[in-house]
């Protein structure tokens, strides 16, 4: 590039710039700032000639307004010049930002995986132990209203009649431990898998039904599906456990030493409480803790949970016995005494 053209066009475009003609043929000195990266200009005085429409500057130089294209070509190609290299002076100066080495992104998204897994944890407890208690509240409360409808309708019974288990998944009993609640009440159903379990207290098919001579066993949740046993552990040797049927009222008591903490052991070698792995199932046995075939020796009552609470590596068992025989309805329409021990 000539660098005499461009010392004149930075002429030519600050004299252009800096003067401003009115009418009459005066004219106005601007002082406008200088272009950066530029030596300034000196201003030049200028002046109308008489007659004519041109212009005269110090430097003799003459020029017809009208004629501008070429002038503004020169301008453009100027700005055009100067806008590139400042673009070019931003991008060099703004940069890029470095990139995340991959070891950190790949922790990154462990952790936001992580903390996600975290939540859904929380999110599935929340809705185990208390949506689930919430939801078998009314399960209990119908099954409870369909089961004392069947009694009242059925005709009378005589306690001392041979009972029959209903199919798996209908209700068999209803059990009160005062121990756990004046209003403790809990529909058993019969069966014990997870069908039966999430309603209510299950009865284990094939175990004694109540009043029989062998082993009522029941099982149920230490924790959510309504924790029917949650408080299992605070049964104590003497307390009541009431099963009620659709003619008569049973009451069962835990073994041991009454008043005391001392669970014992009766003269069948049955402990009041003990804990257990899951795979010991002779504790339902018609003798608890005895052979599965062996000729029942008492009429006992037996809850099964998880142990502890919140987990299900061991089982906690809860062994009653019968104390007396059968209350008919008829002389107990509201139940035994034993329901208001507490």
């Amino acid at each position: 590039m000539d660098p005499s053209r461009g010392r004149r066009d930075d002429e030519d475009r600050t004299q252009r710039l800096d003067l401003v003609s009115q009418p009459g043929g005066r004219s106005i000195r601007g002082n406008l700032p200088p272009v950066p990266g530029r030596p300034p200009v000196a201003s030049t005085a200028t002046r109308w000639e008489a007659g004519t429409d041109q212009q005269t500057g110090l430097h003799g130089l003459r020029w017809d307004e009208t004629a501008t294209d070429v002038r503004h070509e020169d301008v453009d190609r100027y700005d055009d010049r100067y806008d590139d290299d400042h673009h070019e002076d931003d991008g060099r100066s703004a940069g890029r930002p470095p990139r995340d080495p991959l070891w950190q992104i790949a922790v990154r998204g462990v952790g936001q995986l992580l903390v996600t897994a975290g939540l859904v944890v929380m999110l599935f407890v929340f809705y185990e132990v208390y949506v689930t208690d919430f939801l078998n509240d009314r399960t209990q409360g119908q099954l409870s209203d369909e089961i004392h409808e069947q009694w009242d309708a059925a005709p009378a019974t005589d306690p001392a009649a041979d009972q029959v288990a209903p199919p798996v998944g209908q209700p068999v009993a209803v059990v009160h431990i005062p121990r756990l609640g004046e209003d403790y009440e809990k529909v058993v159903l019969e069966g014990t898998t997870e069908d039966e379990l999430s309603q209510g207290p299950g009865h284990y098919v094939g175990s004694a039904l109540p009043g029989q001579q062998g082993n009522v066993a029941l099982a149920g949740h230490r924790v959510g599906k309504g924790s029917p046993f949650l408080d299992a552990d605070q049964l104590l040797p003497g307390d009541p456990i009431v099963v009620e049927t659709a003619s008569s009222w049973y009451v069962y008591r835990v073994l041991g030493t009454p008043g005391t903490t001392d669970y014992g052991i009766d003269a069948n070698g049955v402990p009041g409480q003990q804990i257990v792995t899951p795979d010991q199932v002779d504790v339902i046995a018609p003798v608890p803790g005895g052979p599965a075939d062996v000729a029942p020796a008492g009429a006992y009552l037996t809850l099964t949970t998880c142990h502890p609470k919140y987990s299900a590596r061991q089982r906690l068992i809860v062994h009653a016995v019968l104390d007396g025989g059968a209350i008919s309805k008829a002389e107990a329409p509201d139940g035994p005494p034993a329901l208001q021990e507490g």
